[in-house]
């Protein structure tokens, strides 16, 4: 019995990482993509995903609305091109994303136009990603 006992325990401790982890679908929809363009306010670089705050500027009424954008973990945004220090406190930030399905100020960040005009992939399970990872402005 005392066997079992240690093996459900050891089981479950082993499995909760697991819960913690969303897939894409549960927490954002593809069929609501969202463009933000704001202020960043905040940077947390870390796993198993890196977020990003920006205030946005809501055009019809003037309210700046802070939003929370999540994007790959750090090992795979820097696959995609990103540098850590390449989005700074102040930054102005343009986020092609998609919502989160309860409509909350989260999405879940695709492509993002950094201030030198340089496009990154951010690591978006929402659909397959551009062709290329990294595209300079035009």
């Amino acid at each position: 019995m005392r066997s079992l006992l240690t093996f459900t325990i050891a089981a479950i401790a082993l499995a909760s990482p697991g819960f913690a982890h969303h897939p894409f679908s549960v927490e954002f929809d593809a069929s609501q993509p969202v463009t933000l363009t704001g202020t960043v306010t905040k940077i947390e670089w870390m796993n198993p995903h890196t977020y990003f705050y920006l205030d946005v500027k809501d055009s019809s009424n003037g309210k700046v609305a802070n939003w929370k954008l999540e994007t790959a973990s750090p090992a795979e945004l820097t696959r995609h091109g990103w540098k850590r220090d390449e989005v700074k406190l102040g930054d102005q930030l343009t986020v092609q994303a998609y919502r989160a399905r309860d409509g909350s100020n989260l999405a879940n960040a695709r492509m993002i136009t950094l201030p030198n005009g340089n496009e990154v992939f951010g690591g978006s399970a929402g659909d397959k990603g551009p062709q290329t990872a990294t595209r300079q402005k035009r």
